[in-house]
């Protein structure tokens, strides 16, 4: 083989190298866009305070069984050393001299050990254990509704988040949009100058429209990037991560009116469950509080072991071990009021919680009809932007053409631009707000999030 050839060959292999390096180089910096759908997964997953809420469901079921144990016997022990100072005696009556004498006789020993196991379990207490065990189960419930509650405001955090920085994503487009616009009409202003058509000043107000849209643009620009950087801090993500998003800043129509809107909403809604837990805790607790009124019945086993070495083998003086069982009844039949007090505080609780789950209605009520008429608002305003941008560009088209035949003037093409820039900065801020609003009535109605998937109402209705 020639030299040429061998060192073509050379060449060759080395750039199919290279080709494929540069190609994984452009894949790996490829920036994947991601959908509602994924952007929701990623935060509930991420999120502290979730996690958080999480932390609080785990405690609460450690109380629930904690709580559980109390219904079982209760098993104790104890092993104690006790040193006299010396052994006990007691005086035993002696005949032997033929005259009574008390001659003192040991019955003890200085070293005493003694082991002792007991169980004991309750057989009544008026429903305390019980109802405690209800107040504690309850409180596995609502610390699920309130990992719900999280979890709804943040796929709520990221929806708007998302749309927000897709809003802005069409306003940058729109400012960059405008700035050629403008940058035309400058350029077909000093053409116009050049040849004498128009005075100076037209020229210098055409530019410093120009430079006004570079200022536009550049704000557009930077509420993009605060957008990008306030979506990573939702996904918990370094600031400035290259993130983008699926496109669907679209209208999508929502058909459920606003009576079956707000059933779903008590219906589906966490905080209605928490405060309704709350109350049924409020009532156990009274339960609680008047169990005080009725004797506890208990039985108690007890199986000890004596002795005088550490070993508990018995002494000479008493028997190596010893059992017994007993029922025991006790009863606080006056304590000045007590728990006639504790009573009355149970159902004032009652009352309160009760009153709090009514305002919590309430104020559900007046949410998710905030919310309704707010989309409905924003509803409207797409349908006007729409054709209010069809008419601005119709606008902006004539003045163009009657500028370029010297029948109109720079400052109606500009106000023509202007207005049409408006309008569509309407539009996407209708479609945004739309959207937005959307998200909060399908949070107000508690159904913005599953579990299995985190699909949010907004996103099914755009496929």
């Amino acid at each position: 083989m020639c030299m040429p050839c061998r060192y073509r060959n050379v060449f060759l292999a080395c750039g199919i190298v290279v080709s494929i390096l540069c190609a994984g180089a452009v894949n790996a910096g490829e920036i994947i866009r991601m959908s509602l759908a994924e952007c929701i997964t990623a935060a509930v997953k991420e999120s502290v305070v979730i996690h958080a809420a999480r932390e609080g469901v785990s405690a609460s079921e450690a109380g629930r069984n904690e709580a559980l144990t109390s219904f079982l016997p209760a098993l104790r022990t104890s092993y104690g050393y006790t040193r006299l100072n010396e052994a006990p005696e007691t005086g035993m009556p002696d005949l032997s001299s033929g005259v009574l004498v008390l001659k003192q006789a040991p019955i003890g020993t200085k070293d005493n050990y003694l082991w002792q196991i007991e169980a004991a379990q309750p057989l009544f207490t008026g429903g305390r254990i019980f109802s405690n065990y209800k107040i504690r189960e309850s409180d596995v419930d609502a610390a699920h509704a309130e990992e719900r509650r999280v979890v709804h405001e943040t796929v709520l955090n990221t929806t708007e988040a998302y749309f927000e920085l897709l809003k802005s994503e069409r306003l940058l487009e729109v400012a960059r949009q405008a700035l050629q616009q403008l940058e035309a009409h400058q350029a077909t202003a000093r053409s116009f100058y050049e040849v004498g058509l128009i005075p100076k000043n037209d020229l210098l107000f055409a530019e410093l429209e120009v430079a006004d849209g570079q200022q536009n643009l550049v704000r557009a620009e930077n509420v993009v990037q605060m957008n990008r950087a306030r979506l990573n801090i939702i996904l918990r993500r370094d600031v400035d991560t290259p993130v983008a998003v699926e496109d669907i800043l679209q209208y999508e129509p929502f058909e459920k009116e606003f009576q079956e809107c707000l059933q779903t909403g008590y219906e589906n809604r966490p905080e209605v469950t928490y405060y309704s837990v709350r109350l049924e805790q409020a009532k156990r607790l009274v339960t609680v509080a008047r169990s005080d009124l009725f004797p506890t019945l208990s039985v108690i086993g007890n199986y000890s072991r004596y002795g005088d070495t550490p070993g508990v083998s018995g002494s000479p003086y008493r028997d190596q071990e010893d059992w017994s069982v007993a029922g025991v009844a006790e009863w606080n039949f006056w304590e000045w009021g007590k728990t006639k007090f504790a009573v009355d505080a149970g159902l004032y609780r009652q009352n309160q919680a009760s009153d709090t789950l009514s305002s919590i209605r309430d104020q559900i009520t007046l949410e998710i009809k905030s919310s309704y008429l707010l989309m409905r608002e924003a509803e409207k305003h797409i349908f006007v932007a729409q054709k209010a941008i069809e008419r601005a560009e119709e606008n902006y088209r004539i003045n163009v053409e009657r500028y370029r035949e010297q029948v109109a003037r720079s400052t109606d093409v500009v106000d023509a631009q202007t207005l049409m820039t408006k309008t569509k900065s309407d539009y996407y801020n209708a479609l945004s707000d739309y959207n937005i609003a959307r998200a909060r009535l399908e949070r107000s109605m508690g159904t913005n999030y599953t579990a299995g998937g985190g699909e949010t109402g907004s996103e099914k209705g755009m496929k």
